[in-house]
């Protein structure tokens, strides 16, 4: 059984990754935050959200004793946070700016790895925070890389579809050729790997554009090559698979798929343990705890989900759950605030530390047809005296009604290197529109390929795109 505990909605761009430690959750999106919550009882940190990259967030992860946070970006650097304080300790740059998708650090501490949109992966000493080296694996993007849990080799994924295993030197231990048709979008080991005599094997998860969850052993005799070889290729997922994580354990793979879906698989025995289908847009990142039986999916729906395993013991996130949190924020769900209960309301209140209007507003019936009307003069009907109190009210109002608007935008009009909206777009040569400043800033920057999809730009010269400018026009005039 898999039950929801709570639902995460306060990114305003989609959630392209999760991360657990032993007692905190992390999630980062296209919208350039890192969010950090505590899983006692999922309430968000007074130090988050955490902002520095110029651009969209792709990938988060913490230390294996959680005292280190990392995120990289298509700014083409990775930050070190302090998990305590939120502190920034660490920026450290890939040597040719190339956009970053995915990062990772061995376990023991010692490495860093990040994945180039270039085909290169950068390593650095952790410790002395110095490069160690940068070297082209692929001539495709670096979609995905994880260690082995003894720190000793690392596997990387490209776009074109091949694993590669390879020592910390960055020598080629063993290929995978077309692993994945189409391209792999994610790959973990399990945290557990057998000893047998002179024998080593580990566990590897990878996935793909194919739709498919694969389970690889990957296994080396003393003195011998690495040997590869496929244990499973799980299917229960109509779409193509975006990511894919075990547990603690080992026992279990999930995955997150275009289908709106996040699949739980006994990793063992390959079979299809529990579907979860409560994403209305693709679930882009899965992660599971190591110290709780739970799972935190992320979509491009911008909300995260955190999910109870059978009957784990959560008591001490439930015991703290109150009626504010067990509802979730209505302002970031799909509905609009003039469709709004009374009740919804109440809660808005509640989450926004305004409970001590929550008698006022419900002796009066206020819903949210009523909300958007709320001005200062009918704040002071209502016996809102405090000058204080009323204006907090009413900027939070304002605020959330501009939320709203923002959350209403269709993806289209957002520049899809800033997700920010668009001023001035421009349609490149690989047929995408952009925000005229970001892609020149791009192309400036010796980024003579696509943001999109990362293969070379035929010419550098930029198209007004008069139609779309004007439909922008006509939705900021609506608002």
């Amino acid at each position: 059984m898999v039950s929801l505990i709570c639902t995460l909605r306060h990114h305003t761009d989609e959630v392209s990754c999760c991360a657990f430690s032993p007692h905190l959750l992390a999630t980062c999106s296209g919208d350039k935050t890192l969010r950090v919550y505590d899983t006692a009882d999922f309430s968000e940190l007074p130090f988050s959200p955490l902002t520095g990259h110029g651009y969209g967030v792709h990938c988060c992860c913490f230390s294996s004793c959680g005292s280190f946070l990392f995120t990289c970006s298509t700014d083409g650097s990775v930050m070190v946070w302090s998990p305590e304080t939120g502190e920034l300790t660490a920026s450290l740059q890939h040597p040719g700016r190339s956009p970053l998708r995915v990062c990772a650090l061995a376990p023991d501490s010692s490495l860093l790895l990040a994945g180039a949109s270039d085909g290169t992966v950068a390593l650095w000493d952790f410790t002395s925070k110095t490069l160690r080296r940068c070297s082209a694996v692929s001539e495709a993007s670096v979609a995905a890389c994880c260690f082995s849990p003894c720190s000793q080799m690392f596997v990387s994924g490209c776009t074109h579809g091949d694993l590669k295993l390879w020592d910390v030197d960055v020598r080629l231990l063993h290929a995978e050729k077309d692993a994945h048709d189409l391209g792999v979008t994610c790959c973990s080991f399990a945290p557990q790997f057998i000893v047998d005599g002179c024998c080593v094997e580990f566990r590897l998860a990878s996935c793909g554009q194919d739709s498919l969850l694969k389970i690889w052993i990957v296994s080396q005799h003393e003195g011998a090559a690495i040997v590869m070889k496929l244990l499973h290729t799980l299917t229960s997922q109509s779409a193509p698979v975006l990511s894919c994580a075990f547990s603690s354990d080992g026992d279990m793979v999930v995955s997150g798929s275009l289908d709106k879906t996040a699949a739980v698989y006994d990793a063992k025995l390959g079979t299809l343990l529990h579907t979860l289908k409560q994403h209305d847009r693709y679930v882009t990142a899965v992660a599971l705890s190591p110290a709780f039986p739970w799972i935190a999916t992320g979509s491009m729906d911008r909300s995260v989900n955190v999910w109870r395993i059978g009957d784990g013991d959560c008591s001490a996130a439930e015991s703290k759950e109150t009626p504010c949190q067990g509802r979730k924020l209505p302002g970031h769900s799909r509905l609009l605030l003039a469709d709004w209960s009374e009740e919804d309301v109440q809660t808005w209140l509640c989450e926004e530390g305004l409970e001590e209007l929550i008698s006022v507003f419900k002796a009066n019936n206020i819903d949210g047809a009523e909300l958007i009307q709320l001005k200062k003069e009918t704040a002071t009907e209502l016996g809102i005296e405090s000058v204080g109190l009323r204006g907090r009210l009413l900027r939070k109002i304002e605020a959330l009604k501009a939320a709203q608007s923002d959350s209403e935008t269709p993806d289209e009009f957002l520049c899809p290197i800033t997700r920010e909206l668009m001023k001035d777009p421009v349609i490149a040569a690989d047929g995408y529109s952009y925000e005229r400043e970001s892609i020149e800033s791009w192309i400036r920057g010796k980024n003579k390929t696509s943001p999109m999809t990362n293969l070379p730009l035929q010419t550098t010269m930029l198209t007004p795109n008069r139609f779309l400018k004007m439909a922008i026009t006509r939705l900021k005039s609506s608002q």
